[in-house]
């Protein structure tokens, strides 16, 4: 076993850390600001209401592509345990067997896309006037999805192997070709949403290229024909804690699904638009926390094969400290500079007047969701699926969508804006309560 995946059950647990995140949020930011800058130059360039198109069809692509990233944290649970324990076979059996069920869905995944495109994005909240562009955008964005879903899933493994700066490096090569392709086919070739699309796609390849040739050249998993052959056992294990990652994925899904149609019926195009802006801010915004959770992924999991419950439990606590200081900083942040940040996307006077207090509110219990963001994550690296899947699924299932199913009804616009916060706040106890009591119990 190389010596980068032994350094996870040794170096001290505060520089494992940063070695782990620091890569990890760098990474996560060049993803975001991808996603950022695609949204500035489609409602700079093309409208308002083709942020709104994007914020249909985003979830849809990231619901199939989840498929990948699934598999590849369940997977990679796994293989970290298994480096942990020393057994370089199964870490292999599993690789391959990711490789291959990630292939074999996500095709079958854009192909029932492909037949039922009219029908999945109006389910997504495609309305009125948002048809159509979203319709231009989705087709092309659709044949990249096998790649986004193969570099999701490779993404993880690679973290696994304790090589965050390779897993860096392919999320910031997208990023990078995403924006100058956007610049040349929407700005200068006046391509529109077709455009967009087509660089969007064009940059999921490159990042699933970048993936591919570290696994030829790089990686110290080098499967054989035999691993890729799927056995029911593994495939069993990978997919009970992969479900954990594509159960919280098929819950925003359907969380787009209700959020989009109900700011349609209380506010029009102009609410999904608004809504577009503060999803990419809450993506882009809360790097650092999601960089520190992909961090603590492979130190746990690692350390927990390895029986090393002390660091575990160090890797924990220290998570959770440095993740609720950089989401306080990001709340303050927001809170001061949140009309300049609207500017930033349109120039609709309507939507800059409105969208400045519902980010604010929206971003109002940020500090503390650390606490759930690495409770959860525990459960997950300690191959503990079920309560994983439990916590994972508090704040969006259990509560943001029966509140932005009722609120409305009651607070108009204001009933959505105002559910993010509630559930944020419910979910953190809840997931506080659950793993005070597993640190107390078995992390001793």
């Amino acid at each position: 076993m190389a010596v980068s995946s032994k350094e996870l059950g040794s170096l001290d647990i505060k520089k494992l850390l940063i070695k782990q995140s620091v890569p990890a949020s760098i990474g996560i930011l060049f993803m975001s600001i991808n996603i950022l800058i695609d949204t500035i130059f489609v409602g700079q360039w093309i409208g308002s209401l083709a942020i709104a198109a994007v914020s249909v069809v985003l979830p849809i692509t990231f619901l199939i592509s989840s498929l990948g990233m699934a598999l590849g944290i369940g997977g990679s649970s796994i293989i970290s345990r298994a480096l942990g324990a020393e057994d370089k076979e199964k870490a292999l059996l599993t690789f391959g067997n990711q490789l291959m069920m990630t292939i074999l869905l996500a095709v079958l995944s854009v192909v029932v896309g492909l037949f039922y495109s009219d029908e999945v994005l109006l389910l997504f909240g495609a309305n009125g006037a948002i048809k159509e562009p979203a319709k231009e955008f989705f087709m092309p964005v659709l044949y990249g999805v096998p790649f986004l879903a193969l570099s999701m899933m490779g993404n993880t493994v690679i973290r696994a192997e304790g090589k965050p700066k390779f897993a860096m490096m392919a999320m910031i090569i997208p990023a990078f070709s995403n924006i100058i392709l956007d610049i040349i086919f929407i700005k200068f070739l006046n391509l529109g949403m077709f455009g967009a699309a087509l660089a969007t796609s064009i940059s999921y390849f490159m990042c699933f290229a970048f993936i591919l040739w570290f696994f030829i050249y790089r990686s110290e998993l080098k499967p054989q024909l035999k691993h890729f052959l799927l056995q029911q056992k593994v495939v069993s294990e990978i997919s009970s804690l992969g479900f954990v990652t594509f159960a919280r994925q098929g819950v925003v899904a359907i969380l787009s699904i209700i959020l989009n149609h109900t700011l349609f019926t209380y506010g029009g195009e102009d609410s999904v638009a608004i809504y577009g802006i503060i999803s990419r801010m809450l993506m882009f915004a809360l790097f650092p926390i999601l960089g520190v959770t992909q961090g603590f992924l492979p130190i746990a999991g690692y350390n927990y094969g390895a029986k090393l419950y002390a660091r575990v439990n160090e890797s924990i606590t220290t998570s959770i400290k440095w993740a609720a200081f950089l989401a306080t900083i990001i709340f303050v942040v927001i809170l001061v500079f949140a009309s300049s940040i609207v500017t930033i996307f349109t120039t609709d006077a309507k939507i800059i007047a409105e969208t400045p207090n519902a980010l604010r509110i929206i971003f109002a219990a940020s500090p503390i969701i650390a606490i759930q963001l690495i409770g959860a994550a525990y459960f997950q690296a300690a191959g503990k699926a079920i309560p994983a899947l439990l916590l994972t699924l508090t704040k969006q299932g259990f509560f943001l969508i029966p509140l932005v199913l009722v609120l409305p009804n009651y607070y108009g616009i204001f009933g959505v804006w105002i559910s993010f916060p509630i559930a944020d706040i419910l979910a953190t106890l809840v997931t506080a309560f659950f793993l005070r009591r597993e640190m107390k119990r078995e992390l001793v």
